[in-house]
């Protein structure tokens, strides 16, 4: 097991991209990834929105992200995944134009929806996670140039502007999955529950053609045209998970966050990304620092459980949560009052589920906010910033169209996890 010593948490900014609206910063890097804050098209001078349409708002999305990279002496090559939010599916065939310019020849894995509303009512937001081959002991190289490793297979849907999974040291960043039949290219015949099994499919056919099993999957990100879904999406996802006899035994299931989107490519009702662990690591890793790491799964009492995701699971230097609703743990329910308090709790919980694993909120490294009114953002910095008042933590903050619970805000975060899990005994 490695020193909770070796690694820390880097949290950087540039004046060459816009500095945060919020207390957050623009990159945090952590062991070998840089978690970037999701970029508005905001220029760095003036802090206002470019002038100009989607496109040019995407392009000023993309040059805010190349001009971070570039602080931290990383090129857009080493973007390992992009996430494009957009307030019109329709605004997505001009984004893509602008994308191509900026990854000409490698393409990262990529997710693409729609949302209710994004912040200072942009067009477009865009956010990337990078590889970080130098890691980040301090004064000295991690592992060296890690390799990254990207792979495609007809057994799945292949599409030219996203990879369907790049692995980078200890994990496999999966493109969302659309309910895609790899045959025919065409969404399959059905409703959402053909759908999500299509979903679940190709993620699993991603996975066997890198000889990963399903149950490495540490997170899942479901994506959902209407929330009322949720239920039988469920009943799919049960008939996917555990997927192994080891898996049903201690009853494994990954983190998990579910999402009300306003639209989807393909108007497809359904989209679901996946997170997953990369026990063999990518090379030149040494053998004993990359074979055989377990994951690690926990819930507590102190926080809401749910039997179709785990609270935390940890593998190798990251924790992944699943979302949080503002539910109090002890009843079940919304805590009593408005948007404040409903933060308050999201971000309880994640305290009361970090604490349970000996972690603290000083080691989250990525949040993202999902709500269901953005003027209300405002309210919610006032609340985040008792809890991050270094404002440290790369952030994501989406308008969404609704919540479970009919919650006003959700919360998940990402996790340093400096300690890292031993290989097996």
């Amino acid at each position: 097991m490695i020193s909770n010593k070796v690694n820390s948490l880097l949290a950087r900014n540039t004046e060459n991209a816009p500095k945060s609206i919020g207390p957050y910063s623009q990159t945090v890097a952590f062991s070998h990834y840089n978690n970037l804050s999701a970029q508005l098209p905001i220029d760095p001078k003036s802090g206002k929105l470019v002038a100009g349409g989607v496109k040019e708002q995407a392009e000023q999305c993309f040059k805010n992200i190349k001009a971070i990279l570039e602080s931290i002496h990383h090129v857009m090559s080493d973007v390992v995944r992009i996430s494009v939010f957009v307030t019109n599916i329709k605004d997505i065939a001009v984004v893509d134009e602008v994308y191509k310019t900026f990854f000409p020849t490698y393409v990262p894995t990529r997710t693409v929806i729609a949302v209710a509303a994004l912040p200072m009512d942009a067009l477009v937001q865009i956010e990337a996670l990078v590889s970080n081959g130098e890691g980040t002991i301090p004064n000295a190289p991690q592992a060296g140039n890690l390799i990254k490793l990207a792979n495609n297979t007809a057994n799945a849907p292949i599409c030219t502007l996203s990879t369907q999974t790049v692995s980078f040291s200890h994990y496999n960043n999966l493109s969302a999955q659309l309910p895609i039949d790899p045959k025919t290219g065409r969404v399959v015949v059905g409703g959402v529950k053909e759908q999500a099994g299509q979903c679940l499919k190709n993620i699993k056919s991603i996975l066997e053609s890198i000889d990963v099993p399903f149950d490495d999957i540490v997170k899942i990100n479901i994506f959902l045209k209407n929330l009322s879904d949720i239920e039988a999406v469920n009943e799919v996802y049960t008939t996917f998970f555990p997927d192994s006899a080891i898996a049903r035994a201690v009853a494994y299931v990954p983190a998990r966050t579910i999402v009300a989107v306003s639209a989807l490519p393909m108007d497809a009702l359904v989209q679901i990304e996946a997170v997953v662990s990369h026990g063999d690591g990518t090379p030149p890793q040494a053998i004993e620092d990359r074979h055989g790491i377990v994951i690690k799964a926990n819930n507590t009492e102190n926080a809401p459980k749910c039997p179709l995701s785990t609270q935390t699971v940890a593998f190798s230097h990251y924790n992944h949560i699943s979302a949080q609703l503002p539910l109090d743990p002890k009843s079940g329910k919304l805590v009593a009052g408005g948007v404040k308090e409903q933060a308050g709790q999201c971000l309880k919980n994640i305290k009361a589920i970090l604490e349970s694993i000996d972690h603290v909120m000083d080691d989250v490294v990525k949040v993202n906010l999902f709500l269901k009114n953005i003027e209300d953002i405002e309210a919610v910095d006032e609340v985040y910033a008792t809890f991050f008042p270094k404002g440290i933590p790369a952030r994501r903050t989406v308008g969404v169209s609704a919540l479970l619970k009919d919650a006003l805000v959700q919360i998940d975060v990402v996790v340093a996890n400096a300690e890292g899990t031993p290989p097996k005994a």
